[in-house]
């Protein structure tokens, strides 16, 4: 393979949409070409970007051998894929790719996820597959009344999440996410958490770089807001840092990785989620940290020494911009926010706005996530997309 900072070295990958978009312009700063193979009909962010844009389903294997024939290396932007196809296409196409589809196929739904963290000693929330009408009311049984299904593969931001009450919801929602057509379907604990954490990892033959344990902040299950570092003890945040370590080490993970946490009433830390890309919890870190989570993406999966995750400011808040209305996207009141000291306002290039669509970020830089919070807040209201 030749050098990294080639220029004629292409990047590229699977998934097209706004992580990619800030990953992407991290490799252009440093003179790589960018492609990209998007599974969507629609424009997404990238393919505005570069000229390298490719449209193919991720299960065919055929058209992703192709595309990976046309990179030095492939990379991930989102995990809706299959670790099995990810390793033919490698393997036809002599195309690295990091993850390595050994590391993915360790995490690649949220069954097999939850098992090889168990199995190396990380504590996860309570989960059980369920195939059949006892196992749903063994698991309430065992686990109490609500729980949540989820589809073992595929759910984002609430998507193919459903919380069950009784054995009658439990029955419905199992149908309704595809257990009946042979869909793997997780049954998920509630636990009694004080605070949602996360952190990112990025990793290589160079060495690991951690983030600052940050707090993420939901709403009807969809991220609205994130503050670092977290607002809870010190030790709490580094046995959080300490775990993310763990987990990048269980899976080998070349590249960068993000883990979602619940902080239990009790003062436990349960692992509940991981992603083989950049996640949202860290888009403040763009211009909160040294090197952000998009550097050192790029970095670790080209193998290059990956930068500071040092903080720049003492606090940092990020506000998810969501969709507040269905047409073509046009940000308005954004005026407020634009004129603030240290504020950062990002917007993804998605053509259509829908309600509650994930359309860009606002991250203010301060002293404190107590001062902070309000105040991005109610800079963040007025907007309207």
């Amino acid at each position: 393979m030749k050098t990294p900072l080639h220029s004629s070295f292409v990047l590229g990958y699977l998934g097209a949409g706004q992580l990619a978009r800030m990953s992407a312009v991290q490799a252009f700063r440093f003179g790589i070409q960018v492609a990209v193979c998007s599974n969507r009909k629609e424009q997404e962010p990238v393919g505005l970007m570069t000229p390298h844009s490719f449209q193919c389903s991720f299960e065919d294997l055929d058209q992703l051998v192709q595309f990976a024939r046309k990179c030095d290396l492939i990379t991930l932007e989102n995990e809706f894929l299959d670790s099995e196809i990810l390793r033919q296409m490698v393997e036809r196409s002599g195309t690295p790719l990091y993850p390595s589809a050994k590391s993915f196929a360790k995490i690649e739904n949220k069954w097999i996820e939850k098992r090889s963290f168990e199995e190396a000693g990380i504590p996860v929330t309570p989960y059980a597959l369920v195939r059949s009408e006892s196992d749903l009311t063994g698991f309430g049984d065992k686990h109490s009344w609500p729980f949540l299904l989820k589809s073992s593969k595929g759910g984002y931001d609430g998507y193919g999440n459903i919380v069950v009450r009784n054995l009658a919801e439990a029955k419905k929602a199992y149908q309704k996410l595809g257990g009946e057509k042979g869909r793997d379907i997780l049954a998920e604990a509630f636990v009694n958490f004080t605070h949602e954490l996360a952190v990112q990892v990025a990793r290589n033959e160079t060495g690991t770089v951690v983030y600052p344990c940050c707090e993420t902040i939901q709403e009807d299950q969809i991220c609205v807001a994130v503050q670092a570092p977290a607002p809870v003890d010190p030790v709490i945040r580094k046995k959080a840092q300490e775990l993310a370590v763990a987990a990048t080490e269980t899976i080998d993970g070349k590249g960068l990785f993000a883990f979602e946490f619940f902080l239990t009433n009790d003062g436990r830390l349960l692992l509940n989620e991981s992603a083989p890309r950049p996640h949202n919890s860290g888009h403040y870190t763009i211009e909160a940290c040294i090197t952000s989570q998009f550097e050192n993406h790029v970095r670790a999966v080209l193998g290059l020494p990956l930068g500071s995750s040092k903080m720049r400011k003492p606090a940092a808040v990020m506000i998810n911009l969501l969709g507040t209305h269905n047409r073509p996207a046009n940000v308005e009141g954004a005026t407020a926010m634009m004129q603030q000291k240290d504020s950062h306002l990002h917007i993804y290039g998605k053509l259509e706005s829908r309600v509650g669509r994930k359309m860009g970020h606002y991250t203010l830089l301060g002293e404190s996530v107590d001062e902070l919070y309000p105040k991005a807040k109610k800079l963040a209201q007025p907007i309207q997309i």
